[in-house]
Formats: C-alpha cells, sequence, structure tokens
C-alpha cells in the first residue's frame, strides 16, 4: 500500500503542476476572441484565487477517471481547470463577510482581504462563468454532445441543486441547527456535488456507457461523503497552522455536523465504509482503478 500511496502522491502532484500551468495560461492578461479586455484588477484578483495553494484534487479525479475509460488527457485537463475555477469561485465567496467572513484561506490572506470585497465578488463571478468558456471552447478536443453534457452536469452540481444550493442550506443551519436527513442533504450538495461531478465527467469525457457513468456518479459520491466527514473532524481535532484556515468555526457557530451528532468514533468508521464502498463501485476495473482507490483513501486519510 505504501508504494500505491508514493504512486498516488507523485501523480497528485505532477496533475496539481499541469492544472497550475494550463490555469495559468488561460489567466494571462491578452483578451481572447469575442473579448473587449482583461481588467488587470479583476484578472489578477482571478489569478490569486485560483493559484495560491491546494492540492487540485478534483481536478486530479477528472483526470484520472477519464484515464480509467480512455478518455482523451488533453481534454480532461481542461474540463479538470473548468472545475477548478468552478471550485475557487465557491472559495472566494464563502469566504465573504456577508458568507463565512475567512480573512485566511491556505494560509493566505482571501481575496476580499487581499484586493476588497467588490473585486473578490467579481472574481468569483468571472471564475464560474469561465469554466464554461473552457468547455466549450474550440481547444477543448470533445465532441460537441459531449461539451453540452459536461455543461449541464456542471450546471446542476454547482447551482440551485448543488453547490450554491448547499451554501444556502447552510447559512440558514447557523440559525436552526437541521436534522440528520437535512446535515446529510446539505452536505452532499455544498461539498459533494462537485466531487461527484469530478468523477462523473471522467465518463462523459471518454463517451462511455450508462453502466460506467452510473458506476464513476456513485463513486464520487462515496468520496464525497468522506471528504465532509474527514473536514468536520479535522474542523475539530487540527489548528488553522496545519488546515491553512480558521477551525473551530461550526461548533462555534452551532452548526450541526454529523460528527458532533455522532461522535469521532462514530465518523472514523463512517469514513473507513465509505472507502470500502467506493472501493467495492470501481472493483469491476480491476487493477486500471488503482489510482482512485488510493484517491478514496487519501480523501479519508488526509490532514489538512
Amino acid at each position: 500500500m505504501d508504494a500505491n500511496r508514493d504512486t498516488f502522491e507523485t501523480r497528485l502532484k505532477n496533475n496539481a503542476r499541469e492544472i497550475e500551468a494550463l490555469l495559468d495560461a488561460l489567466l494571462l492578461p491578452n483578451a481572447l476572441s469575442d473579448e473587449i479586455a482583461r481588467p488587470e484588477t479583476l484578472r489578477s484578483a482571478m489569478h490569486y484565487a485560483v493559484l495560491n495553494g491546494g492540492k487540485r484534487l478534483r481536478p486530479f479525479l477528472v483526470v484520472e477517471s477519464a484515464a480509467l475509460l480512455g478518455g482523451d488527457d488533453e481534454a480532461a485537463r481542461r474540463v479538470g481547470a473548468a472545475l477548478e475555477c468552478v471550485h475557487c469561485y465557491s472559495l472566494v465567496h464563502d469566504d465573504l463577510p456577508a458568507m463565512d467572513d475567512d480573512d485566511l484561506r491556505r494560509g493566505k490572506p482571501t481575496v476580499h482581504i487581499k484586493f476588497d470585497e467588490a473585486t473578490a465578488i467579481l472574481a468569483g463571478d468571472s471564475l464560474l462563468t469561465y469554466a464554461f468558456d473552457i468547455i466549450a471552447a474550440p481547444e477543448t478536443a470533445l465532441a460537441d454532445t459531449s461539451k453540452a453534457s459536461l455543461v449541464l452536469a456542471l450546471a446542476r452540481a454547482a447551482g440551485l441543486g448543488g453547490m450554491a444550493g448547499g451554501q444556502a442550506l447552510d447559512l440558514a443551519a447557523e440559525k436552526q441547527a437541521p436534522d440528520e436527513a437535512g446535515i446529510i442533504r446539505l452536505q452532499a450538495m455544498k461539498t459533494g456535488a462537485l466531487i461527484r461531478f469530478a468523477c462523473e465527467a471522467g465518463a462523459l469525457i471518454a463517451a462511455s456507457p450508462p453502466e460506467d457513468r452510473r458506476r464513476l456518479r456513485a463513486f464520487g459520491e462515496k468520496i464525497g461523503l468522506a471528504f465532509q466527514l474527514a473536514d468536520d473532524i479535522l474542523d475539530l481535532t487540527s489548528d488553522a497552522a496545519t488546515m491553512g484556515k480558521a477551525t473551530g468555526k461550526d461548533a462555534a457557530r452551532g452548526k450541526g455536523t454529523l460528527v458532533a451528532l455522532h461522535g469521532i468514533e462514530w465518523a472514523e468508521e463512517q469514513l473507513r465504509q465509505h472507502v470500502r464502498d467506493a472501493e467495492a463501485l470501481l472493483a469491476p476495473y480491476g487493477a486500471r482503478a488503482s489510482t482512485l482507490i488510493a484517491a478514496a483513501h487519501f480523501i479519508a486519510d488526509r490532514k489538512s
């Protein structure tokens, strides 16, 4: 397992470098065709938001899910970069004073602290819209039908019935704590929806049969649940220096979590069960799925 983990971590780091190089190229000062101009302060804020660190786990899942099914590697990286734009937009907005009011993200000042609130809002807006530009652009070498499927799936994962809706439920949870079913729904939307898309996207990029899409979607749901459980455990047991952001805020605000409801021992067992379920979903792919299975373990075992 150690050799597998070393291989996984090497692939994760290499993918992060490739995604960051692509994001840097996508956010150059030069305007694209049909763009009028790129205001420098806004472009700089977008660049800062997406290139201030991070493991690039979501794009990694896109690339590896596509590789599992024989999808085009370069197209997968572009879809992964688009997904990272959506993820980073959500962090920019989530950090705003009207939302979680955080001054620190990945150990650095948040965008509204580094720039200002208005610029942070516009940077988030622009990253969200740019994600769909990246997928639809001619440089993403996929059939139009595949691009349309990816745009639809990402829009559903990011919007009212996905991540943004989950953020709304999260804000409401500060006033009235949800029950267990409500917590699961909130977390599946706010955190899980983009992770689910990251895995499902591989099947869409590869134009695979519906069964592959179903398996990867279910795999994404399981590791999304694991990711949030691990995050909630770390929020209680880690510190800001390790996490690169404030910790203990959910408890301080009275937000309900499954860890608070059932305890850390229960949560750790649930984490192990989610990983077992994730492994079982990919069993039909044999050794080809080893990197994605290693990703499931990494998500459950991470320390930051």
